[in-house]
């Protein structure tokens, strides 16, 4: 190998040496915990602006906080959304019934039921209260944590259980993933595994929607880890380029798998604050506090509606269990940091409201609690009759080459039948068709 030439002779040799930062958590494994350099303001501070405000006009809210809910578990200020009972009681529902749907799928993939499962425990009002926002047939491409709008759509339970199971009533045949739900009737647009690609299909989506003059918008999310891939700013670009009537909810929960946010840029500002530099209008939510969730998403669909143009919503929350069920976060975080948590559990908070409000008392809520255990229990029995992991009741071998093209091409044809004559299998009808 060539030796390196020597280096040109450089004035100025008293310049401080050039250093990287390297971003790291404050707290890691057995450290004590303390949240008090986050700002957390009161409750009912933040003024509500004009849906069709100009994006320069509400900078401020993409480094602010909105929150409703206060200490004193009551609402407070001008972006209260002044629910009915009713409406907090079955917001309460859906959410108490993710969270006993998580826990039951959980304990499947420990008894090796399915082979992998992602829960959102804490992050519930971000995927419900936001769903409840929307219209039922506004379009969501959501990430891989949004369980609840389905559940908020009616999508049935029995029929999310089949898929996490792939089993021979798995509506997508088992060919995605676990927990990688699709439903166009419910208009849940098919989760991906790669991250963010979700958001220029969003935006595309919502495009197309403009151009018919529908009167449909459509809404993404994303974890805030996501916001460093280039299909992000791509969509932020088109979105605020074309003004298109779209919702980007980034869901900051603080880690990104084992990797904390700030690598992927929450130490030098709030993600926003991404949103201004593309000229669109950003919010930041106490994404625990669901009845501020709702007035953010509801603001932001009133928005796109009146073709305002793009919002993003930062949710700042936190993932209080692991990535997936392939993760221990144990491993890289402190314990300590869930219950340290300085803006609660989101259930809880909601439970506390509707008490406050004299709507609600903790004997309903347990009847609540163990109603939903119950529901979910039947429909995972149900499911397991179809099979779980493992257990050779899944889709006909044929399958898997269906359902891509209108008539299979003769490559096709050809490892289909060398597939059939191996596995000794018969095909329906003949491939020569």
């Amino acid at each position: 190998m060539a030796d390196r030439p020597e280096k040109p002779a450089r004035g100025g040799h008293n310049k401080p040496a050039l250093a990287l930062h390297v971003p790291e958590p404050k707290f890691r494994p057995g450290d004590a915990v303390d949240f008090s350099h986050l700002e957390i303001p009161q409750a009912g501070l933040l003024a509500r602006p004009d849906e069709t405000a100009h994006p320069s006009q509400i900078g401020d809210f993409a480094h602010s906080l909105i929150r409703v809910l206060g200490d004193d578990n009551k609402a407070h200020g001008a972006w209260d959304p002044k629910l009915d009972p009713e409406t907090l009681r079955a917001m309460l529902g859906h959410m108490a019934l993710v969270r006993a749907f998580d826990e039951r799928m959980f304990r499947g993939q420990r008894q090796g039921k399915t082979s992998f499962y992602m829960k959102c425990t804490g992050e519930e009002a971000t995927s419900v209260a936001a769903a409840m926002a929307l219209a039922s047939d506004d379009m969501v491409f959501p990430s891989y944590r949004q369980q609840g709008i389905l559940i908020v759509r009616g999508y049935p339970i029995v029929d999310m259980i089949n898929q996490i199971y792939s089993n021979k009533a798995d509506k997508l045949k088992g060919r995605q993933l676990p927990i990688m739900y699709s439903s166009r009737e419910h208009s849940f647009f098919s989760i991906s595994g790669n991250l963010a690609t979700q958001c220029p299909q969003a935006v595309g989506w919502a495009m197309a929607s403009a151009i018919k003059g529908d009167t449909r918008i459509a809404a993404t999310w994303l974890g805030e880890g996501s916001t460093a891939e280039g299909d992000f700013h791509s969509a932020c670009t088109f979105a605020t380029v074309y003004n298109a009537p779209v919702i980007l909810n980034v869901i900051n929960n603080q880690w990104a798998i084992s990797s904390f946010s700030g690598f992927a840029g929450a130490e030098r500002t709030t993600f926003a604050a991404r949103a201004l530099g593309y000229g669109m209008a950003g919010l930041r939510v106490d994404g625990n506090d669901a009845l501020a969730v709702y007035a953010a998403m509801q603001w932001a669909a009133n928005r796109a509606r009146a073709n305002a143009g793009p919002t993003l919503i930062e949710h700042f929350t936190y993932r209080a269990e692991g990535h997936s069920t392939s993760d221990d976060p144990a491993g890289y975080r402190s314990a300590h940091e869930r219950e340290e948590w300085p803006l609660g559990d989101p259930i809880m908070r909601l439970k506390r409201h509707l008490i406050e409000l004299g709507e609600w008392d903790l004997e309903r809520q347990a009847a609540m609690d163990l109603d939903c255990a119950e529901r979910v229990k039947a429909a995972t029995k149900e499911a397991e009759k179809n099979g779980i992991l493992g257990h050779g009741m899944h889709h006909p071998f044929h399958t898997m080459f269906e359902d891509v093209f209108e008539e299979l091409p003769w490559h096709l044809k050809e490892q289909a039948a060398q597939a059939i004559r191996e596995r000794k299998v018969k095909w329906p009808g003949s491939l020569e068709e």
